[in-house]
């Protein structure tokens, strides 16, 4: 019985064996041939995905169109991931209203905080409010008011915002940002603070990685050592070196720089311009202009050419001077002021004119030195010689010294002139009038004593050692000849052609500048020699 009773039991834990198995395999069939229900793909780049959240409640009555959540929220927009604690998910609009703690990350370069986020699926734009950063990288935008367009990636402010980064900070009232480009644009109470100056503007566009500004509005720098004014152009805040267009202005120590296109590095105090140059030095009372020039602040060294014009303008009358090239600068050690023309130098003053190759002036003794076919006017007396060197006096003439082959002379009437000559001429001037001349070695002179009517009375010539002439009102009052004068007085009605001049007879009236416009015109030298004299003499 009991061996009867065991072949029951196993057979009926083989039934019930065989029945799990059975039911094993119909549910593994079952399983296999039910199709698998997908999910949802998450890849269209302009749609908002819930990724997470803690609670979510949705109530038609309430809320029908969109779920409350709560809670570690998170939202997807393509790359872009959107943090708060909580929100109202629009999801039929793909929009969504943010609350608290709200953070836009993008990457690892870009992160937006704020306290409110509303978000536009059919703009594309989040609008964070209240306690706004925008950090990308070494920038970050302060504001309370910012508006995030996904496409193409450009946030603005438009009620007062900030902008730094490692080298300058940035404010105005409305300001847009491109972490992409890292462009950005500034308008309306523009200020660039950076350590060493300050730049005001009503627009201004700044570029974070290459540190440039780009200057296209009334601008103003603002520094301990000059300012800039520009309309156009460019600033390097890194390098401190910028292209400065439109008539912009650089000033500095009662100095100031103008002209079309300006090169400009303020660290090295150095401005290299193009077109229309205009250096005011309003201390010196002096005015460097020219085609193309260059000005260094830290040397006082300056350079014009092409057109190049110097004005001074320390008294009433101003003086005009024109030549190829001008350069001012300072000679160490005694910083003396050296100023230089070369080719072609020409200058106007009402009361005195003059021309030569090149001359040179030097501030520690007043001295102005000209080279090369030198002449100096004063009214109706014409100076030459080798050279001239001129004694300023307070910007006005003291004293002119012609060291070799001098020669001075006063037109008096048709073809008749005062003459002196000898090796060494010291003119004196009194208030822009000649006054006296002295002539040291073979001194000769020809003059025409007149009537009290201004009627010439004859030809006096004389020569000896040493003469002195003084004059009054452009005429001789009186003179005199030693050591032993040798002369002779002719009547005027008696005079040969060949007395009428002096050996060392030249006139150069086509050379004399006549306005300060003159000085830019290149006459031929055209001498008025003796034998055209005699020969009109004869007439």
């Amino acid at each position: 019985m009991g061996h009867q009773k065991r072949i029951r039991d196993e057979k009926r834990r083989h039934k019930i064996l065989v029945g799990i198995l059975c039911l094993l395999t119909l549910g593994m069939w079952a399983a296999s041939g039910t199709p698998e229900k997908k999910l949802p793909k998450q890849d269209d780049p302009d749609k908002v995905y819930l990724v997470n959240s803690d609670e979510l409640t949705f109530d038609k009555e309430q809320s029908a169109d969109y779920r409350v959540l709560r809670g570690n929220v998170v939202f997807r927009k393509d790359s872009m991931y959107m943090y708060c604690d909580s929100a109202y998910f629009y999801e039929k609009d793909n929009s969504l209203d943010a609350f608290s703690n709200v953070r836009m990350e993008q990457g690892d370069t870009l992160f937006i905080y704020g306290d409110v986020l509303y978000y536009r699926g059919d703009e594309q734009i989040a609008r964070l409010r209240n306690n706004v950063r925008m950090e990308n990288r070494d920038v970050t935008l302060f504001t309370d008011s910012l508006n995030y367009e996904m496409i193409p990636n450009i946030g603005y402010y438009f009620d007062g915002g900030k902008l730094v980064d490692s080298q300058n900070e940035l404010t105005s009232v409305y300001g847009q940002y491109s972490p992409d480009t890292k462009q950005s644009v500034f308008n309306f109470d523009v200020q660039l603070v950076n350590e060493k100056y300050t730049l005001y503007s009503d627009t201004l566009e700044y570029n974070t990685q290459t540190k440039i500004a780009d200057i296209v509005g009334p601008s103003t720098i603002v520094s301990d050592s000059n300012i800039i004014y520009s309309s156009a152009g460019w600033y390097n805040t890194e390098t401190d070196k910028s292209m400065l267009l439109d008539r912009s202005l650089v000033t500095s120590k009662g100095q100031s720089l103008t002209g079309d296109t300006i090169f400009y590095d303020r660290r090295s105090g150095f401005g290299e311009v193009f077109g229309n140059m205009v250096l005011n030095d309003s201390i010196r009372s002096v005015i460097m202009e020219g085609q193309y020039g260059f000005y260094n602040e830290r040397t006082e060294y300056s350079f014009a050419t092409d057109s190049a014009r110097l004005l001074e303008f320390s008294r009433g009358d101003t003086l005009y001077l024109h030549a190829d090239t001008l350069k001012s600068h300072l000679v160490l050690p005694d910083s003396t002021r050296l100023l230089q023309a070369y080719h072609g130098v020409r200058f106007f003053r009402i009361d005195a004119q003059g021309v030569c190759d090149s001359m040179e002036f030097t501030s520690v003794d007043s001295l102005l030195h000209m080279y090369k076919l030198p002449i100096i006017w004063n009214e109706n007396y014409q100076i030459t010689g080798d050279t001239i060197r001129i004694h300023m006096n307070d910007s006005t003439v003291d004293w002119a010294l012609i060291p070799g082959s001098a020669f001075a002379a006063q037109h008096k009437d048709s073809v008749f002139y005062d003459q002196v000559s000898g090796k060494e001429l010291k003119a004196w001037f009194e208030q822009g009038q000649l006054r006296q001349i002295d002539v040291n070695g073979n001194a000769q002179t020809i003059f025409y004593p007149q009537e009290r009517d201004s009627t010439l009375t004859g030809l006096n010539k004389a020569e000896s050692g040493f003469l002195r002439m003084y004059l009054k009102n452009q005429q001789m009052e009186k003179i005199i000849i030693w050591p032993q004068p040798q002369g002779s007085m002719t009547p005027l009605d008696l005079i040969k052609p060949e007395q009428l001049y002096l050996p060392a007879y030249k006139w150069y009236s086509d050379l004399r500048p006549v306005s300060p416009e003159d000085i830019f015109r290149k006459p031929e030298v055209k001498i008025e020699v003796v034998e055209e004299k005699k020969h009109r003499f004869n007439h």
